[in-house]
């Protein structure tokens, strides 16, 4: 078990450390799978690795090393091994000094009251730290109703914005065809007018050919005198 991880020790995900190391999410996989095959230990939750500082300088090394990948992963495997063995040695001295209790009753009066006050703080660390959760817990329950509410504003407003774009594009195609109605209508009415223009000028071209055609006929029919008389009128 990892004894070398300091209290309230940040923890990194993959992602995180993927950016703080500069490399790719999956070469962090790839790093982590490595260190552990030679004998490196991660914290875990299930089967998902939880990095610390000393986890991100190890996969820093393993970035940069010029060995191969393997060799270089069990010195890192190695020097953790050490840091470890020390940690668990400091807990032994800690532990071998609260096993030798003071004998003079003064001392052991003094040392029970330092106990009791660090017992005290601890308790009082405890309720503050539950506070805490409990407003973090408040706070993630506001934040999530903030999101609901502005999720459904957004949908809301989306459908009004849909809605009235369909009516406006509706009322566009019906001002559309109506336009489209009254030039059809008035093309219509100019061709009639145009129709009965062209009928109106073959019925007076007509008229004026037969009496064109009347007259001269009736110039045939009349004696030469009188055709010239007729047209001596004209040169009068």
């Amino acid at each position: 078990m990892r004894r070398d991880i300091q209290q309230n020790e940040r923890a990194f995900s993959s992602k995180e450390v993927a950016e703080e190391v500069g490399i790719a999410t999956p070469t962090v996989r790839k790093y982590g799978q490595i260190l552990e095959r030679n004998g490196y230990e991660f914290l875990k939750d299930g089967d998902r690795r939880i990095f610390v500082q000393s986890d991100i300088t190890a996969l820093t090394a393993l970035r940069d090393t010029d060995k191969q990948l393997d060799d270089a992963a069990k010195d890192l495997a190695s020097q953790q091994s050490e840091r470890l063995t020390d940690s668990i040695e400091t807990d032994v001295a800690i532990f071998d000094t609260y096993e030798s209790l003071p004998q003079d009753p003064n001392q052991l009066k003094e040392f029970l009251m330092l106990l009791g006050n660090e017992l005290a703080a601890a308790r009082e660390m405890n309720v503050k730290l539950a506070s805490d959760m409990s407003e973090l817990k408040q706070t993630v329950s506001r934040l999530q109703q903030d999101h609901h509410v502005i999720s459904s504003a957004i949908g809301n407003a989306s459908q009004k914005t849909t809605a009235r774009i369909e009516r406006l594009t509706e009322q566009q195609k019906d001002h559309y065809e109506a336009l489209l109605q009254q030039e059809q209508e008035k093309s219509e009415l100019l061709q009639k007018e145009l129709q009965e223009l062209r009928e109106e000028q073959i019925k007076e071209w007509r008229a004026q050919n037969d009496f064109n055609t009347r007259l001269e006929e009736a110039m045939q029919n009349r004696p030469e005198e009188k055709r010239r008389g007729f047209f001596g009128l004209f040169r009068k």
